[in-house]
């Protein structure tokens, strides 16, 4: 049983996530994937402890795992970067709620998963954004991300 569930009702409820109507309408994104993947109790667990034993953000403790859904990673890596970051972005509001849920507060502190790879300007907008380097290939401080405390 999950300790917290976000569902999309609740997404649109929010403040944030009612900005992100494009994300949840849009059947080629897999934002219900998302949801179920992070209404997960050993995931939320792995949340709070990166918050709690190592200092990073909670998303870096599943990071690796949501980025190896097929349907998350096939998205992340074969579309176009503003679709991508509006995801991330989407991801970044349900870690939130979940987080504020479980007791946690927003800081104001931005917490880094990896680092953006560069790109040049002949591949444009179109380039897919894979990290070079830290625990995420697509994902790099998503807003909603910054630190939290318990």
């Amino acid at each position: 049983m999950p300790r917290v569930t976000v569902t999309r009702h609740d997404f649109l409820q929010d403040r944030q996530g009612r900005t992100f109507a494009d994300v949840l309408n849009d059947p080629e994104q897999p934002f219900d994937e998302v949801l179920d993947f992070f209404s997960d109790e050993a995931r939320q667990r792995r949340m709070e402890e990166s918050e709690i034993h190592h200092a990073r953000p909670p998303l870096a403790g599943v990071v690796r795992e949501l980025e190896s859904w097929p349907r998350v990673d096939g998205f992340l890596s074969c579309q176009q970067p503003y679709r991508t970051k509006r995801l991330r972005q989407a991801v970044g509001v349900v870690v939130r709620i979940i987080m504020e849920r479980l007791g946690w507060k927003k800081v104001g502190k931005k917490g880094s998963l990896g680092v953006r790879a560069k790109v040049s300007s002949e591949s444009g907008s179109r380039a897919t954004h894979q990290n070079t380097g830290g625990l995420a290939s697509g994902f790099c401080a998503p807003s909603g991300m910054n630190a939290l405390t318990g």
